[in-house]
This record gives structure tokens, C-alpha cells and sequence, in this order.
């Protein structure tokens, strides 16, 4: 900033100009200032810590005198890049013109006139052009005004802050605030050029499969926990709900802890991965650029991870000498796990997938996905139905590889700890349903048909209200006093919420496969996360009755004997209304609701992993509760409903277990060839009488934060 900046005339207006990685923008918006009529202005460039070309190119513009600058040492958001500036400003009136945005030449000196014209307002602003051609005499369509499109009065009053809030919504973080100094008033032209590209910053934050908070925290590498809101979908309060993980010290590092680098992105219930943490590993991430809002990645806002940084990532993990790559979790991470995967980096490389081959397809990364499916050291699985549908599809195995099964996105323990809350049935004698986020494959007729009836349907979740007005609009016509909509619930409040209903619904579908595996789909393989949010609150499960069809999720809720399957409303009101058939399904759901818990698969999960470094024959230390390994020969079938008992397509199991007696403990040294797995590695394909496998992804709105 130059010394004399004081001693300058002063000027009719300041020009606060935030950016963020926009030098290929930023020249054109200097431009567009310097050729506007009114000169009497200052431009105050705030670089909030920019890691592209921005400040060099500054640098050309410094020698005018009104141009000045401040650059913050990292990423502070832009409500503090916007109040640095504020803090700088020396003239009464205030613009503000974003770095990819651009003004007309008489943009100034209209808004100048107009609000010099209205000696009661505070604000003045400008018509907008948008979106190619598009454009309006004041906020864009759907939008609040736009920092381009403003003049108004310098106030003591500031943006509101990233550690306060996060969202779009300008509104909320400044212009309500102006509007109790005085009026808005507009100009009634257009002068300006509000410019449309995919990362502007409310695009980045809306909860839209290319935005959302984690999006966001990639996209300006966020090291702090947030409070997150954006127009679309909702809030957020991470600084609450990962308070008891973040502020507790580490774990100190097991003699035998391994050090553990994440790849890729953790999805829904992110902190699950503290499991592994608080038995005394280490962990690190390196994680996706491009997540969507579901996709937790680093920096993680419940601490213990630390990051490896993108740029020049290969020598730093060589520097770091990872024990393990445990690579996951979505097709959003394949092209990483597969760049990793092909670095040739010499550490033993693990691949988890959830969701899902098709959408691989579909993004153009089949290829990766294949050559992680084959070339891994060990695989992960989200289902028993998945796993085996690979198993067709790459008859040959992966070459050297392990394979294991388990959910990819499990919630931690700790939310599990919450009493049940009374089920509203017991109030007002009729049944209640619930829905965690989107309402899958049920249409508005069938919630009419079962209000008809006196069952009752309750969403949580605004991000599917928001979109699905048609669908809610008529569900309502039809269900007025039956169809209730309801804020997400977070993880906090999984228990005490979510009790207080009879019954919660899965994806519901009609598959087609007629129990042929290699006629499956995605919704036939995949187990949706939110059947573990409702299983966390001992809630039975509600899915359609699709017969002999091979349905991942109906699998595993005959094993557990905790759902119920229909074919019709009438078939499903009279299951929901035999109070003891629903008693015993309550019974069983919530005696088995710890195995949808990350924790307590951690373990078997750290025993797989030593199974692949030994099978790597690198020596690794096996504690005892890391070495018990399940094998099934066939043998009797268990109990008719009980954990570990197989349904019709799977041969019935008998458990027997391989215990290592002593720890620390032994070396496990396994060469596995080309499909030639020894029994002892097939680890995670069953269960204990007391465990079961769970399995799968989806996209629930009640949070996983």
C-alpha cells in the first residue's frame, strides 16, 4: 500500500475489489473501472491469500495512485476480505466490484446520482446482466442483489464472518443489516455485468452436487470448523457437533500403530475414521480437489488427520512413509485413488468402493475403476451382493489382491449413546413413518392412500423440500393432516428424534432381476447410509417386497429380522398395524443397532489391513482383537432370523474362529496368489453371532453433519 494514500485527495467513492484465484479475471475488472466516467474513486484490492498469478498482476496496476492493495496470508472468506477492505476505505460511499465481475462505464457515476437523489436511503443499485443474455432492472431472478450492482452509504456495520457463518445469502450477511440505516433505491439501468462461471462463489456453496460445504472447504482450504447455510439445503453447525472429537488431545500412537494415509474423500459420517485414531494409529489425508457436498475431505473439522498437501504430493508421502494407503470412498474419488494407485509409491494400497460402478460409467472412469479393482492389494466392498457382482464382471480376480466387506460411511459410536423418546403412536393411537431426506420411489398417490389410512409420513430434511415442490404440493393435497415436513436432524439427535416413529422407509423400488446377480443394479447392490441413521434409532425397516430378486438391502434386513417388506398400501398398513410382529422387529432393531456403528468393525477393518501388509510380507505385529478371523464352512443353518444366518440365495454358515493368543503378537506372513486366497483371508464375509456386515451409501439429509 503506498505511504501516501492518507495524504491523497480524498475520493467521492471507495471500490472494494475481494478476490480469490481470478487472474484470469481480474485484469478485465480493473479495466472496466478504470474507463468508468466518474474517476474521483479508490480501488482497495483485497487478495485473500490467492495462490494463482493474482498478486503479481496487481502488482501492474499499483501504479495508479487510487489503486492500492492487502493481502491476506491465506484464505479468510469473503466476509473478511470484504471488511479488511471496509477497515481501508477513506471515501463516504462504498462499491464493490468482485474480481470476475465487471462495470459498464457509467456505472458509478449512475448509482452516485441516484442515491445523491435520495437523501433518505442508504443503498442505491444498479440493473444487472447475467447469464449470457439475461439481465434485470435489480436482483437477478432467485438472487439477492450483487456486490456489483451496489453503492451505498459507508455504516459501522460489517459482513458477517466465515467463523460466524457461511452462506450465500447476502442478505443475511450484510444487506439486512443497511436496510435499518434507510431505503434501497434503484437506478433503472443496467451497468453492470454479474459474470456467470462454474466457480462463483455461491456456487461453491450451495448444496448442489458441483457446491456445498465440502466443496467449499476444498475449494478455499478451510482448516476450521464451520457453521454452514446455504440458500439451497441446510444448516450445518460443525463447531458444535465435533466439539468432543476436536478439543480432546490425541491418542497417543500405539507400539504397534500403523501410520495410515486416507486417499480420496470420507463421505457421509466423516469422523467414523477417529475410530482407527483412538487406537493409537496415525492418520493423514490426501484428499479429492473436487468433492461433492456429501464428501467429507480435509481439513476435516473434527481434527486428529493431518493433511498432505496436493501440490508435490508424491514427495510428500514419500517423506511421510505411510504403513498403508487406505484409498475410498465414492466415484468421485477414482481419479485420485487411481492416480495414487499408478505412482508407483511402493506402499501397500487398499481400495474401498461405495457408489458405484455405474456412476464410474457414467463419469468416463470405468478404466480406473477397473485397474483399482484389480490391481489393489486388498479391496473393500460396501455389500456381500457388490463384491460378488465384481466377481463376474472381473472373472479373473484381482491379481494379488485381498478382499474384505463393509459399509463404507458407518456413523461413529458415539451417536448411539441417546435414550429412546416415546413413538407418537403410542399418543394418538395412529402409525407414523419417516423419511431421512429424500422421499425414494414413493409417489404422492401412495402417501394419500396410506393417510387414507391413518398412517402418517414425516420428512426430515429441506434440501428435498426445497426440491421437490411438485411432489410435496400434491403429497399434501392428498395427505393434509398425514404428510408432515420436518428440519434435518443431525447426528446428535438421531436417537431421540427418530425413535419417536414406528417405522422408517429405504429406497423403494421394483427390481428386475430376478435373482440373476449378473442382471443387478446399483439400487439392487447398494445398501443406502441411511439405513444405518435408522438403524442407530432401532427403527424397523420399510422397503417393497421384491420376491426372489437379489436386493442387498432386503438381505441384510431378513438376516437381522428387522424389516418389513410390501407389496401394496394395504400390505403395508396391516404389517405396520400387528402390533406384536412390530414389537419383535423393534426388539431386534434396537439389540442390533451397535453393528451399524463404524466401531465396531474397527478392528476387523486394522486386521484386514495387516492381512494385506502381511500378504505383501511386510512383518506387522497382529493384536489379538485385530486377528480374529471368521471362516464359514458350509455347516448349519443358525437360527431362523438370527445375526449371521444367510437368506435363500447364500449357503447356509457355521462360524469358526482362528484366534492369535498372544500379543504382541505374531507376524502373519501370506503370499495370496492370482485367486488362490486362503481360507483364513476371507475376513469381513461373514459375521459373529452377535456381528453382521453393513453395508452401503446413498444420500441421506439427516446429517451426518
Amino acid at each position: 500500500m503506498p505511504s501516501d494514500a492518507a495524504q491523497a485527495p480524498m475520493p467521492a467513492l471507495s471500490v472494494v475489489m475481494p478476490t480469490f484465484d481470478q487472474a484470469s479475471f481480474l485484469p478485465r475488472a480493473v479495466a472496466s473501472l478504470l474507463a468508468q466516467t466518474l474517476t474521483s474513486w479508490e480501488l482497495i484490492i483485497v487478495d485473500d491469500g490467492s495462490t494463482d498469478a493474482t498478486a503479481a498482476l496487481i502488482e501492474r496496476f499499483l501504479a495508479d495512485p487510487r489503486i492500492r492493495s492487502i493481502r491476506l496470508e491465506r484464505n479468510r472468506g469473503l466476509g473478511a476480505a470484504v471488511n479488511r477492505g471496509l477497515a481501508e476505505a477513506r471515501a463516504p460511499l462504498i462499491a464493490y466490484l468482485p474480481s470476475d465481475d465487471h462495470f459498464l462505464p457509467r456505472h458509478l457515476s449512475t448509482l452516485l446520482a441516484r442515491l445523491e437523489s435520495a437523501p433518505d436511503a442508504v443503498l442505491a443499485y444498479s440493473g444487472v446482466r447475467f447469464w449470457h443474455n439475461q439481465s434485470s432492472a435489480g436482483a437477478p431472478d432467485g438472487e439477492p442483489l450483487q456486490l456489483v450492482q451496489v453503492l451505498h452509504r459507508a455504516t459501522l456495520d460489517r459482513w458477517t464472518e466465515r467463523q460466524d457463518l457461511v452462506s450465500d445469502d447476502l442478505d443475511r450477511l450484510f444487506w439486512s443489516k443497511l436496510r435499518d440505516a434507510g431505503t434501497f433505491v434503484g437506478t433503472g439501468e443496467v451497468t453492470c455485468e454479474w459474470l456467470d462461471h462454474p466457480a462463483q462463489g455461491h456456487k461453491v456453496i450451495r448444496e448442489t452436487p458441483s457446491g456445498g460445504l465440502n466443496r467449499y472447504r476444498a475449494r478455499y482450504g478451510v482448516r476450521e470448523p464451520l457453521v454452514f447455510h446455504s440458500s439451497v439445503g441446510n444448516r450445518t453447525d460443525e463447531v458444535e457437533l465435533y466439539r468432543r472429537f476436536r478439543e480432546r488431545p490425541d491418542t497417543p500412537a500405539a507400539a504397534d500403530g500403523l501410520k495410515i494415509l486416507l486417499v480420496g474423500e470420507l463421505a457421509y459420517n466423516g469422523e467414523r475414521i477417529l475410530a482407527l485414531e483412538e487406537r493409537g494409529h496415525r492418520l493423514y489425508g490426501l484428499w479429492t480437489s473436487d468433492p461433492y457436498w456429501f464428501s467429507t475431505v480435509g481439513p476435516v473439522p473434527f481434527g486428529h488427520v493431518r493433511d498432505v498437501p496436493r501440490s508435490d504430493w508424491q514427495a510428500a508421502v514419500r517423506e511421510l512413509r505411510p504403513d498403508i494407503i487406505y484409498a475410498l470412498l465414492n466415484w468421485q474419488a477414482v481419479p485420485l485413488a487411481h492416480e495414487v494407485l499408478t505412482a508407483g509409491l511402493g506402499v501397500p494400497f487398499v481400495w474401498h468402493l461405495k457408489e458405484g460402478p455405474w456412476h464410474c460409467i457414467s463419469q468416463g472412469t470405468w478404466n480406473e475403476l477397473v485397474d483399482l479393482m484389480t490391481y489393489s492389494d486388498g479391496r473393500i466392498h460396501s455389500s456381500r451382493e457388490i463384491r460378488d457382482w465384481w466377481g463376474l464382471v472381473l472373472p479373473d480376480g484381482g491379481r494379488d489382491g485381498l478382499d474384505f466387506v463393509l459399509d463404507g460411511d458407518l456413523p461413529k459410536r458415539e451417536w448411539f449413546s441417546e435414550a429412546r423418546a416415546p413413538r407418537l403412536s403410542e399418543q394418538d393411537g395412529e402409525i407414523h413413518t419417516v423419511v431421512p431426506g429424500r422421499m425414494m420411489g414413493v409417489d404422492p398417490s401412495m402417501i394419500g392412500e396410506l393417510a387414507a389410512r391413518g398412517v402418517h409420513v414425516h420428512l426430515h430434511g429441506r434440501l428435498f423440500q426445497q426440491n421437490a415442490t411438485p411432489f410435496l404440493r400434491e403429497a399434501q393435497r392428498l395427505a393434509p393432516a398425514h404428510l408432515h415436513l420436518h428440519p434435518e436432524v443431525d447426528q446428535r439427535q438421531w436417537v431421540s428424534e427418530l425413535s419417536r416413529y414406528d417405522a422408517g422407509w429405504l429406497h423403494v423400488f421394483r427390481s428386475d432381476n430376478a435373482g440373476d446377480l449378473a442382471g443387478a443394479r446399483w439400487q439392487d447392490l447398494n445398501i443406502p447410509s441411511r439405513l444405518a441413521t435408522l438403524a442407530c434409532a432401532g427403527l424397523p425397516l420399510i422397503q417393497r417386497d421384491n420376491g426372489r430378486a437379489v436386493v442387498a438391502s432386503r438381505s441384510l434386513a431378513d438376516e437381522l429380522d428387522i424389516g418389513l417388506a410390501f407389496s401394496d398400501a394395504d400390505d403395508l398398513v396391516a404389517q405396520l398395524r400387528n402390533s406384536d410382529r412390530m414389537a419383535a422387529l423393534r426388539t431386534n432393531a434396537w439389540r442390533n443397532r451397535e453393528l451399524f456403528s463404524f466401531d465396531e468393525h474397527a478392528d476387523r477393518l486394522l486386521g484386514f489391513f495387516r492381512r494385506v501388509l502381511s500378504a505383501k510380507q511386510i512383518a506387522v505385529p497382529v493384536t489379538r482383537e485385530e486377528a480374529v478371523i471368521e471362516r464359514h464352512p458350509v455347516g448349519e443353518r443358525p437360527a431362523s432370523g438370527g445375526v449371521g444366518s444367510d437368506d435363500e440365495v447364500r449357503v447356509p454358515l457355521r462360524e469358526e474362529k482362528v484366534r492369535i493368543e498372544k500379543e504382541p503378537v505374531v507376524t502373519e506372513e501370506i503370499s495370496v496368489g492370482k485367486r488362490q486366497r486362503q481360507d483364513t483371508e476371507r475376513v469381513g464375509e461373514s459375521v459373529q453371532r452377535e456381528e453382521a456386515e453393513i453395508e452401503g451409501a446413498d444420500e441421506p439429509e439427516v446429517r451426518r453433519g
